[in-house]
Order: C-alpha cells, then structure tokens, then sequence
C-alpha cells in the first residue's frame, strides 16, 4: 500500500487536514482494495485545531515510513516550524518521498528550502506574502495546483482535492481517480484556474491624484471604443504625458487599466444577467466576442461561459 502522512501542527486549519484523509481514502482499486494508508501524525499527541482539537497517532516517525507527506495549512503559517520538523522533511525529500502542501502550508513547505529554485502556488489571497518571504521560490498565484514531480503544491479550499486527485490519477490512473472524484462529489478536471476566485477591486483610482478624475471617467464610460488618444484628449495632454501620468500614479498602463476595468464589468453581467457573451463583448467596450473572450481568460484564466456557469447568480431569464 502506498502510505500518506499528513502531518499536522498546532493551528492546523481542520479543512486542510480532513481534505486528503478522505479524498485519498476514498480510492479504490478495480478490485475493491484500498491502495492507501493513510496515517496522521503530529510533533505532540494532540493538536490544536481552533474549535476542536486533534488527537494523533503518529509521530514525526511516520514521515520517514511515508510514500508521500501532506502539509496542510495553518492559521499562522509564518510561525517558525516546530523543532524537528524541518530536519525531518529535508530527509523524507533526499529519499525520494513525495511531498505535497494544501493552501497556506506552503509557507511551511517553503520555510525548510525546498521549495528554492522551483514554482509553487498558494492561496491567491496569501501569494503576495509568500513570495516577499520566500524571494526564492516562484510564485503562480493563479493555478490550483502546481506538480513540479517529487513536490506539489496547491491553491486554497476547494483546490486542495483537484491536487489529491491529480496525485490518484498519477499513481493508479484515471479509473481510480474517476472514482475517488465522484465520492467526492468533484469533477476530475476543473475549468480554469485560481485566477477566476480571485477578487478583482475596483482599480485604483488614488484619492487626490491628478488622474482620479480621468480614472473615475474611464470606469464609467468602459463600455465606449475608447483609444488612447482618447484618453489623452480627456485629461488635456499628450498620450505620450498621459503614460508616464498613469504609470506614477497606478503603475500601469491607460488601456491595461482600462481593460481590467472592462472585464470587472464582464463579470458583473455574466453574473447577474442572461445576455448572450455577444452582447456583453458589445457593452463592455472589446468590439468582438474574439477579443472578448481572449482578453477574458487572459484575466481570468477561464472562458466567459465557464466563469458563468461556476459564478451565475440569477437563474436564466431574471437577468435585464
């Protein structure tokens, strides 16, 4: 049997723990057996968990007994690792043990170097963090997973079971991981990525800049074909002022500011209405449901019909 450790710590968000003990429990083989063992240990006897705590069978042995090791995510991820814990993972890795962080672990995960030099995701929310405390690992803030071979690690929540199944999928196939998907209640494959849960505030517009009164016009008249020069006669100057204006003041772009802000309006429509993508293209300033959908999945990293479907608000036919 190919056994899993899944090693938590105090402050061990309960989601992350539960997520791969029963994802990967609910594996079976075309015969019927159960291919993993799955063992969750812990430096202490008991774990704190917030609102309950976690009582463990195992020690920080059963890293060196396992196939591959689970770091979920706790609610200080930043905490120093206990002692013992890094040495431990260090030694699990130079033998070969797969080792994989679920959310925030993979401040964890990053926190004893192994993750230097390679490519890792974690929440969305939590990405700019752990890339200014890990400067070397490289951080994709808009995956749900990242599978660099021997280390794998996954965005918040919900992400936490596609990389569960993507590992069953690796060791015993897609039938196995069919299987473990519908007990789960969980597609195999999710369209898109993290970048489609990703909160998308309104872009800046700096209080008292010279540029707020163009920024707070531009929103307003994003569904207009809008060009630089535009732009440019709206705020009174030269677009080649205008540029190095907006880059002070928003580190961006004029019309990158304003496609974002076109999108935002996108998915505010595929949200709350029934319009066909063809009309939303039309009111939100793209020109064609071509360059719609490319600027689209480039934002969001999934297409309009897909963000609709996950994100709908309204049934069909409530919409205006």
């Amino acid at each position: 049997m190919h056994t899993v450790a899944v090693l938590a710590l105090d402050q061990v968000i309960p989601f992350d723990l539960s997520v791969p003990v029963d994802t990967f429990n609910w594996a079976r083989l075309p015969d019927g057996r159960t291919p993993y063992r799955i063992k969750v240990c812990s430096v202490a006897g008991e774990v704190d968990a917030g609102a309950f705590a976690v009582r463990a069978p195992h020690g920080l042995e059963a890293l060196a007994e396992a196939d591959t090791i689970i770091l979920p995510g706790t609610t200080d991820p930043t905490r120093p690792l206990p002692p013992g814990v890094a040495g431990a993972l260090r030694e699990a890795a130079a033998n070969g043990t797969r080792i994989a962080s679920i959310c925030v672990g993979a401040f964890l995960f990053a926190a004893t170097g192994l993750l230097d030099g390679q490519r890792a995701t974690t929440h969305w929310n939590a990405a700019a963090d752990l890339a200014a405390l890990h400067p070397a690992v490289t951080v994709d803030p808009d995956v749900l997973y990242v599978d660099n071979g021997q280390f794998l690690t996954s965005a918040g929540a919900a992400a936490a079971l596609d990389m569960c199944l993507h590992m069953i999928r690796s060791d015993y196939g897609s039938a196995v991981a069919a299987h473990a998907a519908r007990m789960s209640v969980m597609p195999l494959e999710r369209e898109g990525g993290q970048a489609q849960f990703i909160v998308h505030d309104r872009p800046p517009a700096p209080a008292g800049t010279t540029m707020e009164p163009l920024l707070t016009w531009m929103e307003e008249n994003a569904g207009r074909d809008l060009t630089l020069d535009d732009l440019a006669t709206r705020a009174g100057t030269s677009a080649r002022t205008l540029n190095r204006r907006f880059r002070e003041q928003t580190g961006t772009t004029p019309l990158r500011w304003l496609h974002l802000a076109r999108v935002r309006k996108a998915q505010h429509l595929l949200e709350s209405t029934s319009h066909p993508v063809e009309r939303i293209a039309a009111q939100t300033g793209f020109g064609s449901p071509t360059a719609f959908r490319d600027h689209f999945k480039r934002v969001v990293g999934t297409s309009p019909q897909a963000y609709r479907r996950a994100f709908r608000r309204a049934p069909v036919g409530q919409g205006s």
